[in-house]
């Protein structure tokens, strides 16, 4: 393998997090769930320790708002390879709900082929299709926005960690980072006010995120989302860098990803 298609040091950085179980994580790899011209587009599933044949279990999906290929040239490997996707499925999945990662070709239908595989065959997965949560990190936050917009009964929660929000009040930070970055941005023209009035959002903030415009658009759509009185939870790692999650080790850093396992928990498994 040359240097060049090496995968970058990011794709091999854990969750700064442990918690019992993760080792006895099952995981299923490569599940498929949309045949295309161009191959198999796959799903890993990752199941708790304890998980039953006949239990449906809820599930979050990690929302990728990049094409697996321009992943690949950027970061050297597929979004679901990466060790970050890797280490939170297995929380998620030690925490007591299913985890999914997936490859895509078109990240916004894609994204719903996965969705509706899942509804179609969760007795089959063993998961609740009643009860689904969806995670979204950074640039990846757009396209989980946008399918919040067009929520179904079965999508009780989500969770946004230093996301890249809405283009707000003439703005257009996230148009021109979509642009030059080639993630996916479903949310152009769109508003607070479309998002739904009762999924409970929890974000997480980075105070010292140095990606341009992030937090402006993020503080942007804060404001909005209490003026529309949404079920939204805010925390704020004042001292964090983007990707906290990855790269500050501290124990401010460990409670705010405990309070992220602990509100998909609080809101999917009640």
């Amino acid at each position: 393998m040359s240097k060049q298609n090496q995968p970058h040091e990011m794709t091999r950085k854990r969750v700064l997090y442990e918690m019992p179980g993760v080792d006895k994580v099952r995981v299923c790899r490569d599940v498929e769930y949309r045949t295309t011209d161009a191959g198999a587009l796959t799903m890993d599933l990752y199941y708790p320790p304890a998980a039953q044949n006949a239990a449906r279990l809820p599930a979050v999906v990690f929302v990728a708002g990049y094409r697996d290929d321009g992943m690949q040239r950027m970061l050297g490997c597929k979004f679901k390879e990466m060790a970050s996707y890797v280490s939170w499925g297995q929380l998620t999945a030690a925490s007591g709900l299913v985890a999914i990662t997936y490859t895509n070709r078109e990240p916004e239908g894609d994204l719903y082929a996965l969705l509706q595989h899942v509804r179609q065959n969760a007795n089959e997965l063993g998961i609740d299709e009643t009860r689904i949560g969806v995670w979204a990190c950074s640039d990846n936050a757009p396209l989980a926005l946008s399918l919040l917009m067009q929520a179904g009964d079965d999508l009780k929660c989500a969770v946004l960690c230093y996301g890249l929000m809405l283009d707000l009040d003439g703005a257009t930070h996230v148009a021109e980072a979509a642009t030059q970055w080639r993630f996916v941005n479903p949310c152009a023209g769109k508003s607070v006010d479309d998002q739904p009035k009762n999924l409970p959002l929890f974000i997480a903030r980075a105070g010292q995120d140095e990606i341009p415009h992030l937090n402006q658009t993020l503080d942007r759509f804060m404001a909005k989302a209490l003026n529309c009185n949404l079920p939204v939870t805010l925390v704020n790692h004042p001292t964090a860098p983007h990707a906290f999650d990855l790269l500050h080790d501290s124990e401010t850093t460990r409670e705010i990803i405990g309070q992220i396992l602990a509100f998909m928990r609080f809101h999917l498994l009640a």
